[in-house]
């Protein structure tokens, strides 16, 4: 699929399934805004970028402030005068049995998953109806939404809601020719999931209900993303699309 000319918004695209999500879009064509609350590796993202020709800029953002996304956009328009894709990709994890979940890192991590998709959806939709793009706005998900992680309580929740905005967010927005669409990746060899990766016992269980037989890496999204993205799914929105190896199955 060919995205030149188009203009695609990643969050958390400084390390693992967003750095790969951007450079996968840029390969494809797009130039990238790359957003993250780590301003020094979103930038090497961005270098990459370069080398592929691609024009790009890296943008410091926490997606669960509002005046953060607003200046993102912003940005993005001043920059590249569009917004075609954007990717809410931004997450992060912890591990609390439930019975000692801190209400602080509850918060935390509700804000930066699933409000986080909320401001910049609302952010960029706005953005795409001012100016009247076909919009693609894709949400990455996890299997955590369909079963229940003992340790994972929060992270569980947060991406149950990502996946019941998105079939919200799509019949809201079909309308104004905006497509809203879901990703859930299974268990990906990416930092933030390291430490359970690290667990022998777990990266056991892990391998042994993936029916593929392999960890995923971030790689594996590029075609669910670049597909969802493009014109090959102008009539899909409202949908969860699981990269796992099968683990659902």
């Amino acid at each position: 699929m060919s995205f030149v000319g188009k203009v695609a918004i990643v969050t958390g695209a400084a390390m693992g399934n967003g750095r790969a999500i951007a450079l996968g879009l840029a390969q494809a064509g797009a130039h990238i805004i790359a957003a993250d609350v780590n301003l020094d590796l979103a930038s090497e993202t961005c270098r990459e970028v370069e080398v592929l020709g691609r024009r790009t800029l890296a943008v410091k953002t926490d997606v669960s402030v509002k005046s953060d996304v607003e200046n993102l956009v912003e940005q993005t328009l001043d920059h590249f005068n569009r917004i075609d894709v954007l990717v809410n990709n931004a997450g992060i994890t912890s591990r609390y049995e439930l019975l000692e979940l801190p209400e602080e890192e509850w918060d935390r991590v509700i804000d930066v998953n699933l409000k986080g998709v909320y401001l910049c959806t609302q952010a960029v939709a706005r953005a795409m109806i001012e100016l009247g793009i076909k919009g693609k706005i894709i949400n990455i998900s996890s299997i955590a939404a369909s079963r229940g992680v003992p340790d994972g309580a929060h992270y569980c929740a947060s991406k149950a809601g990502v996946e019941l905005f998105t079939q919200a967010g799509a019949r809201s927005l079909a309308d104004k020719n905006i497509y809203v669409n879901a990703i859930a990746p299974g268990v990906m060899d990416t930092p933030m999931l390291a430490p359970y990766l690290a667990d022998p016992d777990r990266h056991e269980q892990f391998l042994a209900s993936t029916p593929l037989g392999r960890i995923g890496h971030p790689q594996d999204l590029v075609g669910a993303v670049r597909f969802l993205a493009g014109p090959d799914s102008d009539y899909v929105t409202g949908i969860v699309l699981r990269v796992d190896g099968g683990m659902l199955a």
